[in-house]
């Protein structure tokens, strides 16, 4: 396992203790490994399917993030972003936060960075400042959006998927709904397959071209 993954592990262990002073154990060995690869950045991100995207990107980009001293953390939801931010503060790992996060789940974010000491009086618009770039919906939304419906199912068939995703299409929930969401449904229907598509979209998109959320934060970094 290499530092970052044991990094990422470690913080999400240590977010995941409901106390307000997390066990020595926790935090020494985080600030040991973060110390280990010259950490800055901590990306906090919703799911694991945004993480494998902004990597994707950043790789096509030719980046290695953690060798920009960033490593890209998933919440495993919006509602634990107050938990990960306070580890990140002086009393924590003592690096900059930056992020993904949905349009509805903006005040998470906003009322999170407010009470871990990151900002006041936060709007909306503070967000990018700080470094987290909102999606329209969500990420696969932003995709999907940016490729185009065609675009998605050629990636799906260039994943051998069209036909199981034809015959999705004709089940009786799926008939009347509109193609963006029978995709992004699709995409959620088995475990590992959204972050499985998250990854080859972000590989079959026009690097001129990034969602502006992505783009941004990738700028960002």
């Amino acid at each position: 396992m290499d530092t970052a993954t044991r990094l990422r592990q470690t913080v999400i262990s240590w977010a995941a203790d409901d106390s307000d002073t997390p066990a020595p154990a926790e935090a020494g060995a985080a600030r040991e490994l973060a110390a280990g690869l010259g950490l800055r950045t901590v990306v906090l991100v919703e799911g694991v399917s945004d993480r494998a995207a902004v990597e994707a990107l950043a790789g096509r980009q030719g980046r290695t993030l953690t060798t920009e001293g960033a490593v890209v953390v998933p919440l495993g939801g919006a509602t634990s972003i107050t938990r990960f931010l306070r580890l990140l503060g002086p009393d924590g790992l003592d690096v900059r936060p930056a992020g993904l996060c949905d349009a509805a789940e903006q005040r998470f974010f906003l009322q999170g960075l407010e009470r871990t000491g990151f900002g006041t009086g936060l709007a909306p618009d503070d967000l990018e400042t700080l470094g987290f770039f909102t999606c329209h919906a969500d990420l696969e939304d932003e995709l999907i959006r940016a490729l185009g419906t065609d675009g998605v199912q050629q990636v799906i068939d260039d994943q051998g998927d069209l036909r199981t995703f034809r015959l999705f299409q004709k089940q009786p929930a799926q008939r009347e709904r509109p193609v963006e969401a029978q995709l992004r449904r699709f995409m959620g229907t088995i475990g590992g397959r959204k972050e499985h598509y998250a990854r080859a979209l972000a590989e079959a998109l026009d690097l001129t071209r990034l969602p502006r959320p992505l783009d941004g934060l990738l700028a960002h970094l």
